[in-house]
C-alpha cells in the first residue's frame, strides 16, 4: 500500500468523509488548526523545542535520532489512538485530548482499509514518521502537500476572491441574527460571523458564548464556510451576511473580505426604537449585574463619562431598561456613522420598514424585497 501525497484542494475534498490527523505539537494544534481535526502530536511542545534546537545548532542527523527516540516508545499509542478515531473494532483507549468540536469518528467497512489523512506543518518528517508507520499498519494514507502551511495560503487566498454577497443590516436589536437563521433554515446559503466568531460584536458580545477563537482559527473557519457555501450557491442566488465591523471582539475580518463587503448591497431593516430596546432587555437583562458593569466600563471612553455613569446607576438601581436605552442611543450613532461609511453609500443602501423584532415576519418581507424564489 502506498502512501499518496495530494494538493489542498484534494486534501479538503477527503476530509469531508474521513479524519484528519494533525502531528504538529499541542501547542500549534490548540493555536489553530483545520476545522474538524484530530490532534494526534508526534512530539509534546517541549520535544519539538529539543528537536528544533538540535537541528538548528548541530545537525540533522542529530535531531532525527532525538526524534526516533521519542517517536519509537509512541508508536502503538498512536495506532491505537487511530484506530479509536476511526471506530474499529478491538481498538485501545480513544486519546483523551482528541475531542476539539470535530464529528464523531466514522464507521469503515472492514473489508476495506480504513482512510486517513495526515499532515504537519510543512509536509516534512513527522507527517512522513507517522504516515508511514499508519501504512505500514494497513491504514490507506494521504498526506497534504505542504503541510498546514500550505492550507494557510489556502485560507488567504479565499479572502482575496470575489463572492456573489448581500449583506443585511439594522441598527443593535433589530434581530439579524434572527433573520439570518430563518433566511438558512429557507434554503439561503448564510454565513453567521458573529457565529463563527463567538461574539456578537458590542462590548456585551460575549456575555454567555465560549471563549473566541485565535485570529488564525477565526480565518480558517471562515474561508471553509465562504468554500462550502459558494459550492452550494444555485444560479442568481446570494450569501447572506450581517453588516459587522472589521473587528468582532477581538478578531478581525480579514482586510480584503472586509473590504469586499464594503460593495455590496445592505438590506437595512428600519425597526422602531422602542421594539428593538424591549429586545435587548429581554437577551442580556438577564446576565449578572457585574458582567453588565464591566461591558459598560469597557466602553466609558467612547460612551463618554455622562453616560457611563447614568448607565451604571440606571442598572444599580434595578432599571436595567432604562440603563439600555442610554447604550442602545450610543449604539444607534456608533452604527449609523459606519453605515454610511461607504463609496457609494446610496446606491447599496435599501430600506426595509419592518413593524417589530420578527424573524419570521421579517425574513418575508426582505424575500419580498429582494425577490428571491425558496
Amino acid at each position: 500500500m502506498a502512501i499518496t501525497k495530494v494538493s489542498v484542494e484534494e486534501f479538503l475534498v477527503l476530509s469531508k468523509k474521513n479524519p484528519v490527523l494533525d502531528v504538529r505539537s499541542p501547542g500549534e494544534f490548540s493555536q489553530a488548526h483545520l476545522p474538524g481535526a484530530y490532534s494526534l502530536p508526534l512530539f509534546t511542545d517541549e520535544e519539538r523545542k529539543v528537536v528544533g534546537t538540535a537541528y538548528k545548532q548541530e545537525s540533522r542527523q542529530k535531531a532525527i535520532k532525538l526524534g526516533l527516540d521519542f517517536y519509537s516508545s509512541k508508536m502503538v499509542k498512536l495506532v491505537e489512538e487511530v484506530e479509536a478515531i476511526c471506530k474499529l473494532p478491538g481498538t485501545g483507549p480513544a486519546h483523551q485530548n482528541m475531542n476539539n468540536g470535530a464529528s464523531n469518528g466514522r464507521e469503515i467497512p472492514s473489508s476495506h482499509s480504513p482512510i486517513v489523512l495526515v499532515h504537519c506543518w510543512r509536509g516534512g518528517m513527522r507527517s512522513a514518521g507517522v504516515a508511514w508507520l499508519l501504512d505500514l499498519y494497513g491504514f490507506k494514507v494521504y498526506t497534504l502537500d505542504g503541510g498546514y502551511k500550505a492550507y494557510r495560503n489556502w485560507v488567504l487566498e479565499q479572502f482575496k476572491k470575489e463572492y456573489p454577497i448581500n449583506i443585511l443590516g439594522g441598527f443593535t436589536g433589530s434581530g439579524k441574527t434572527e433573520i439570518l437563521d430563518a433566511l438558512r433554515k429557507n434554503k439561503q446559503q448564510v454565513i453567521d460571523l458573529e457565529n463563527i466568531a463567538s461574539h456578537k460584536g458590542s462590548a456585551f458580545g460575549n456575555l454567555g458564548l465560549p471563549k473566541q477563537p485565535s485570529q488564525e482559527m477565526f480565518e480558517n473557519l471562515l474561508a471553509g464556510e465562504l468554500a462550502k457555501r459558494i459550492s452550494l450557491l444555485e444560479e442568481n442566488e446570494f450569501i447572506w451576511l450581517e453588516d459587522e465591523s472589521q473587528r468582532i471582539g477581538e478578531v478581525n475580518i480579514p482586510v480584503a473580505f472586509f473590504n469586499t463587503m464594503r460593495t455590496k448591497q445592505v438590506y437595512f431593516l428600519e425597526i422602531p426604537f422602542e421594539k428593538r430596546l424591549d429586545f435587548i432587555v429581554a437577551n442580556y437583562g438577564k446576565f449578572e449585574k457585574d458582567k453588565l458593569v464591566n461591558a459598560i466600563i469597557r466602553i466609558k471612553k467612547r460612551l463618554g463619562g455622562l453616560e457611563t455613569k447614568l448607565a451604571v446607576n440606571f442598572l444599580l438601581e434595578d432599571n436595567v431598561k432604562e440603563c439600555f436605552r442610554v447604550l442602545l442611543t450610543y449604539y444607534d450613532k456608533f452604527y449609523l456613522r459606519s453605515l454610511q461609511n461607504r463609496d457609494n453609500f446610496s446606491s447599496l443602501f435599501n430600506k426595509l420598514n419592518c413593524e417589530e423584532v420578527n424573524a419570521d415576519k421579517n425574513s418575508r418581507l426582505l424575500k419580498k424585497f429582494v425577490g428571491f424564489s425558496k
